[in-house]
């Protein structure tokens, strides 16, 4: 009771300062604010971003993984001009797709790479288009739906099809305000020395209102085999989508597949694997380790808005200090000790920056609000950011408080009853 006797009577007295002196007061809380503020709204972006990346995985379906060249999942940055190892890795190609799918244990192996094509449309001329060549299953696991005509089918990806979807950005941004069904754009494959074909438009397809969707709004899907085929488009980061059947463990599905694999490329049982197979929950592990560092490295830089604080809590608290020297000089005069004094001083310089904590979260709160409105980022501020915003808050009071609440703890009270 005592405890909390003395912290009602420190704020109080630390109150009455801070409206003694408003403006000086004021800068100090808008520095720790603007600190506090840019963690809370960091954090928000952050949670906001994941859960997106998190639901697109789960609607994409959590039990699915991905065959691919090469683990990404533990790229390293090296120096030099040396090649990495999987480098020589062969390609991942169509047949092996089809061989996955005859497995008992998978539904579905959807082969896909990426590539840029430039399209032309009369005069017009759009360039560095996101490109996919793809399986006709492509669009069960994307978020988004067809707002005019169809897919292409299996057995146009098995005949080459010069057909195309597009995004509905892109085929307005090509056919304005016409119906892109049916009509033909030249694509261009820069990487291979400029092939050049006539593609059919047979479907326009729009993403769903998500983060993805607003980064990437032109885009288009086309057959891989005739991507291949036809534009010569390069397949060396290639991969297959897997999607085992939903009475198949997802462990029980990937050692088929890792030994089917391993049987179309004549491995030996003492050769390593020249391909790689990444499950959802590495993907979503490889995603958290990169957003860890991403937010650490975002906290550190923010913290200097707390450290703009902090050297104005040192400032006001030494001020006050001074301005308060023939109080501290009669209250030790009349029994105060030392850690009373250091106790008040510390409390006041903790609320000055609580004060300020509080207003960022305010801040904070109020933008991460706007953002989930008017923006694709479902921005929502976590528990932890609160606590760790206000935590910090405090913490720097305490510290920066700690110098001028030691000096007034110190101050001999016969020289500061003299003190004018």
């Amino acid at each position: 009771m005592k405890i909390l006797h003395t912290l009602q009577e420190g704020v109080s007295i630390g109150l009455i300062s801070l409206r003694a002196n408003k403006l000086r007061s004021t800068l100090t809380i808008l520095g720790v604010a603007i600190g506090v503020g840019v963690i809370v709204i960091i954090a928000a972006l952050v949670t906001g971003i994941r859960s997106s990346i998190l639901e697109a995985f789960e609607d994409a379906g959590p039990n699915n993984f991905i065959v691919m060249r090469f683990d990404f999942t533990g790229v390293q940055i090296s120096g030099g001009n040396q090649r990495p190892a999987w480098w020589n890795n062969p390609r991942i190609q169509p047949e092996e797709a089809e061989r996955l799918t005859r497995l008992s244990s998978i539904d579905e192996a959807l082969y896909n790479f990426d590539f840029v094509t430039n399209m032309a449309v009369d005069a017009q001329l759009i360039s560095s288009v996101p490109t996919t060549g793809a399986a006709s299953g492509w669009n069960r696991y994307n978020q988004g739906e067809f707002t005019s005509g169809r897919n292409f089918t299996p057995e146009e990806v098995r005949q080459s099809k010069p057909l195309v979807v597009i995004s509905t950005r892109l085929g307005e941004e090509l056919f304005g305000s016409r119906d892109p069904v049916g009509r033909r754009i030249r694509l261009t494959t820069p990487a291979s020395r400029g092939v050049t074909e006539a593609f059919t438009v047979v479907g326009v397809y729009k993403g769903d209102d998500n983060i993805f969707a607003e980064a990437v709004t032109r885009f288009a899907v086309l057959p891989h085999s005739a991507a291949m085929k036809r534009l010569k488009a390069p397949n060396s980061q290639a991969s297959i989508w897997v999607v085992p059947h939903d009475s198949i463990l997802p462990a029980d599905a990937m050692d088929q597949v890792l030994g089917e694999m391993r049987l179309i490329r004549r491995l030996r049982p003492n050769q390593n694997d020249n391909f790689n197979v990444v499950s959802s929950a590495e993907l979503m592990e490889t995603l958290d380790t990169f957003i860890g560092v991403f937010l650490l490295v975002m906290l550190a830089l923010s913290s200097v808005g707390l450290l703009v604080g902090g050297i104005g809590v040192i400032g006001i608290m030494m001020i006050t200090v001074t301005e308060r020297t023939r109080e501290i000089g009669i209250r030790k005069a009349v029994g105060a000790r030392r850690k009373e004094i250091l106790w008040q001083f510390l409390v006041e310089s903790a609320l000055l920056t609580f004060l300020g904590g509080a207003t960022g979260m305010i801040g904070g709160g109020i933008l991460a609000k706007l953002i989930a409105t008017y923006s694709p980022i479902p921005a929502s501020i976590p528990v932890w950011a609160v606590v760790t915003a206000l935590g910090s808050a405090i913490l720097t009071g305490v510290v920066f408080g700690l110098v001028p609440a030691l000096r007034a703890s110190r101050m001999d009270p016969v020289n500061a009853l003299r003190f004018e």
